[in-house]
């Protein structure tokens, strides 16, 4: 009995000796150094949130007018039955998570009781005066679990200072209002639009600034967001952290870089809103300086302000789907334009569609088909199952990945399942913490005996969606990656079958 004890007391000091050994080996394989730009934590918090809204909503809807010239009496501005809870709930169905409510467009009229200008909600009907819409959107977003980010144009076509410099130091006192009043925002949205005709207090002329200095951008962003909303991302067309991707029409380029380096529009020598070279903008810049992925923006309907004769003319859940693949499945957000009615809520028609988009979403990524599949790689990093292996594709988690050794320059994973199973759309994802490495990557299925191509692409990033023409079965499928300059890493592959609507 006392040699059997001791016998065992030994197997155990020679296992706990063993198991050290192996842990301290995983301890040594230090993780893949990051390659060029990278993100920062706001900007991995904006790309996680995919889709989002962004509401336009003034006296320019009372108006039947895309763009308001500053002339509206504020008592057209006279909702009948406002509900930012609609409008909110309706967001949330489609699958969004979150809203940027157009505070002040172009028009001037600021949508809370601002002590900046008296050309504001407090001169309207609506609730006697005493009506807040941005605190009612704000309100909304944190009942329902959604983020919350503001717009302030910075072109005011009813302020008659528009132009002076004494206008900057308004408009960052509204932005001072709009970053301390509505707790954390996630989004400070910018865009290019400032200068030209307008009322200006009476004046009735055409005002002209150049709008690469007139705002200061600079000073105003780091002075006033990054102190007081450093959770917030800033968008513009000129970028900070998110670029604007080019075009209205929610789609960047098949092959998509999240970086980017921005250039000032020919003969000018600054970059700013309004101010840019878009010939880069879809596509990013590969090895850009900066990590500045996409905004993919697009409206619901045919314009940004709602109209009536376009109540026929709302996109479907299926063209909304195409844009998701185009946005979201190349890496950028989708910020989808809602316009709402005059009653101050959304029409019917918008919020069925966003609801069955909801529901399209939902039904395609229910099951996903790599959680049934054994998955193997040509390669793990150092030996490290634990930290490097093929057990982090599909655990859920966009940050743990599976890795190479730092010589590889290409590599593959290979997902084997006991019987052929049917897919048309597969989802991959770079762990962007260490910047976007892949350059290409072609699928391959096993298919009469011998490995076919299915598809190619070149970037990945934060997030890639290829969808096939028609649905693929097999039983077995290979994903070859390859970075020209660094070593592959992926964080997810996900397989799935959508269905036809």
């Amino acid at each position: 009995m006392i040699s059997y004890t001791i016998f065992m007391l030994k197997r155990s000091s020679v296992l706990l000796f063993m198991l050290s050994f192996v842990n301290l080996s995983h301890g040594q394989v230090k993780p893949p150094a990051p390659y060029g730009a990278v993100p920062t934590e706001r900007q991995l918090s904006w790309q996680e949130t995919d889709m989002y809204v962004l509401v336009h909503f003034t006296p320019t809807t009372f108006e039947n007018k895309e763009w308001g010239y500053g002339d509206a009496d504020p008592s057209v501005f006279a909702p009948s039955d406002f509900s930012s809870d609609q409008i909110v709930s309706a967001a949330k169905s489609g699958g969004f998570k979150g809203l940027i409510f157009v505070s002040k467009h172009h028009d001037g009229f600021c949508l809370w009781p601002t002590k900046t200008t008296p050309y504001n909600i407090s001169k309207s009907p609506w609730k006697g005066g005493k009506g807040d819409m941005v605190g009612e959107f704000a309100r909304s977003c944190k009942e329902q679990g959604m983020k919350f980010g503001v717009y302030c144009s910075p072109w005011d076509r009813n302020n008659p200072m528009y132009g002076s410099p004494e206008y900057v130091q308004i408009y960052r006192a509204q932005l001072k209002e709009l970053y301390t009043r509505y707790g954390d925002l996630f989004m400070s949205w910018h865009d290019g639009a400032n200068g030209g005709d307008g009322y200006y207090g009476g004046t009735r002329e055409k005002r002209t600034i150049d709008r690469s200095i007139y705002y200061g951008w600079d000073t105003t962003w780091s002075t006033l967001t990054r102190k007081l909303q450093p959770g917030a991302s800033i968008f513009s067309d000129a970028g900070w952290d998110v670029r604007w991707v080019g075009n209205e029409e929610g789609s960047a380029a098949e092959t998509s870089w999240e970086t980017f380096t921005p250039m000032p529009v020919e003969g000018k020598k600054h970059v700013g809103p309004g101010e840019i070279d878009y010939t880069e903008s879809p596509s990013g810049t590969r090895n850009g300086e900066l990590w500045m992925p996409a905004e993919c923006d697009v409206p619901l309907r045919n314009g940004w302000f709602y109209h009536q004769d376009q109540d026929s003319k709302v996109k479907t859940p299926e063209s909304l789907f195409r844009l998701y693949l185009k946005s979201v499945g190349r890496g950028a957000c989708l910020d989808l334009g809602l316009a709402p009615d005059k009653r101050g809520r959304l029409q019917e028609n918008d919020v069925r569609t966003l609801r069955d988009f909801g529901e399209l979403l939902k039904s395609t990524f229910a099951r996903d088909l790599a959680l049934e599949a054994k998955i193997n790689a040509s390669q793990i990093r150092g030996g490290d199952m634990v930290n490097y292996g093929t057990r982090n594709l599909t655990d859920g988690d966009r940050y743990s990945y599976w890795a190479t050794d730092d010589a590889a320059r290409s590599a593959d994973i290979t997902l084997h399942w006991s019987k052929p199973v049917t897919f048309n759309l597969i989802r991959l994802r770079e762990n962007i913490r260490l910047g976007q490495r892949l350059d290409g990557c072609t699928v391959e299925a096993w298919q009469e005996g011998k490995w076919k191509q299915v598809a190619k692409v070149s970037s990945i990033g934060a997030n890639r969606l290829i969808m096939f023409d028609h649905a693929v079965k097999t039983s077995r499928i290979r994903v070859k990656l390859s970075s020209t300059e660094t070593s592959p890493l992926l964080s997810e592959v996900g397989v799935f079958l959508k269905t036809n609507s």
